[in-house]
């Protein structure tokens, strides 16, 4: 029983430390697929990861400032429902080549038959 119960704290807090570093992979996949205001990416982020990626707000903001100030994401303004202009963030031509670069170089790798035996 002990084993066990380490065993799931161990793997809890693996998977805690992945999901924090794929937020930024998932909010790409996110724009990718066009331009979203933050409550569209964390709805993408959460029904396309089947609920195991939490986009929490603090954590979108930040990230989407931090591409945003050095070119790789950029935002317009539409109107919203009932209330102020949303911000729709989108990939720019940098972010989209980053993105093409970051996945040949890291996921593509996942489909090689040597790490697809692996798994």
């Amino acid at each position: 029983m002990r084993e066990k119960n380490i065993l799931e704290d161990l793997l809890s807090a693996w998977e805690e430390t992945y999901k924090k570093g794929q937020l930024t992979l998932w909010i790409f996949f996110a724009l990718r697929d066009g331009p979203k205001y933050t409550d569209e990416i964390r709805r993408f982020v959460s029904e396309t990861s089947a609920d195991t990626i939490s986009c929490e707000e603090q954590s979108l903001y930040r990230a989407l400032r931090k591409f945003e100030h050095v070119g790789v994401f950029d935002h317009e303004l539409r109107p919203g429902n009932k209330g102020p202009d949303r911000k729709y963030y989108f990939l720019t031509n940098l972010g989209l080549e980053l993105y093409h670069r970051f996945t040949k170089r890291n996921i593509t790798l996942f489909f090689t038959e040597k790490i697809k035996n692996l798994l």
